[in-house]
């Protein structure tokens, strides 16, 4: 038997907010599975040691879209699967797998507009496998050696993010560091990419820079051992934050511009904060990002800690 699972949402976070169901899909039927995702989803990195995961189909620009269609039909067909299990409520992807051979369809119902990623995704799996799926996520990495020197804590500082407001200032995340440091002995760990690269260097100029190392050369597999020997994360709801709690690490995650009860909820290592005002009500539109203190933060990251 061969199984396919359609996951083509673009984001890192949103990959691993669907590890449990993968998971539990592959248990299941008790072999690996082969996932279509998007290049930005990193699944090659989040599934690179995982043994539930054989194989990934990148879902590249000529396999996307309507234009896309035959292209990628053509593509999975050749891979004689026996089952698909499509994440979506897409008419095309159901083409796709019919086009493709595919004998077995489960997919959520049809031309639905809006979701929520977690409960729909559990809901769909439970009726697929007959039992309750937890929607805490665990990432399998490699055997990794903890030489962190243990006198410190080791915090990872998640300063990227997928747009400006969703971005806590720079100077936020220097000030915040700047008083953990007077009470504890610390070693910072810049989460962000080559576009980053402004604000990894404005925070290695300041004061507190010497105890920073940063992740703009890594790739995704490369960082998640730094991750997962960091006592917390604290900073954007980004990818780094998600792979935070799925490497079993406290998630201290800013919500400034994004729904926070579809991303802050579905995991109890996850720690959202929101704006002065918010409660459980943070989404798209709040503009949030000037409303946070840094003494909230400080806070919750010494609760932490201690």
């Amino acid at each position: 038997m061969k199984i396919l699972i359609i996951q083509q949402r673009y984001g890192i976070g949103d990959m691993v907010i669907f590890l449990p169901y993968i998971h539990a899909i592959s248990k299941k039927f008790k072999i690996p599975v082969t996932i279509l995702a998007k290049k930005s989803s990193k699944a090659h990195d989040i599934f690179k040691y995982d043994n539930h995961v054989e194989d990934i189909i990148i879902l590249d620009e000529d396999k996307d879209g309507v234009r896309g269609v035959f292209k990628l039909s053509k593509v999975l067909k050749e891979k004689n699967f026996d089952k698909v299990f499509i994440f979506n409520s897409s008419l095309r992807y159901n083409l796709v797998a019919k086009f493709s051979g595919i004998k077995k369809i489960f997919q959520y119902p049809l031309f639905r507009s809006k979701d929520n990623i977690v409960l729909s995704a559990k809901i769909f799996t439970e009726n697929i496998i007959g039992n309750v799926v937890s929607t805490e996520p665990n990432l399998k990495i490699n055997k990794i050696k903890d030489d962190f020197d243990r006198t410190f804590k080791h915090i990872c500082l998640g300063i990227s993010a997928s747009g400006p407001t969703k971005r806590w200032a720079i100077k936020n995340y220097i000030e915040l560091c700047n008083k953990l440091s007077k009470n504890k002995k610390c070693k910072f760990y810049l989460a962000g990419s080559n576009s980053d690269i402004s604000l990894i260097n404005e925070f290695k100029n300041s004061d507190i820079g010497k105890n920073s190392k940063s992740f703009e050369t890594l790739s995704i597999s490369e960082t998640l051992p730094l991750i997962k020997n960091c006592d917390c994360y604290v900073g954007s709801d980004t990818g780094f934050a998600h792979l935070a709690v799925a490497l079993g690490v406290k998630s201290i995650t800013l919500f400034m511009d994004s729904p926070v009860l579809a991303y802050g909820k579905y995991s109890s290592r996850m720690i959202p904060i929101e704006p002065e005002g918010e409660k459980n009500s943070t989404t798209h539109n709040t503009f949030g990002k000037d409303k946070i203190s840094i003494e909230e933060v400080l806070s919750t990251v010494n609760k932490v800690l201690d």
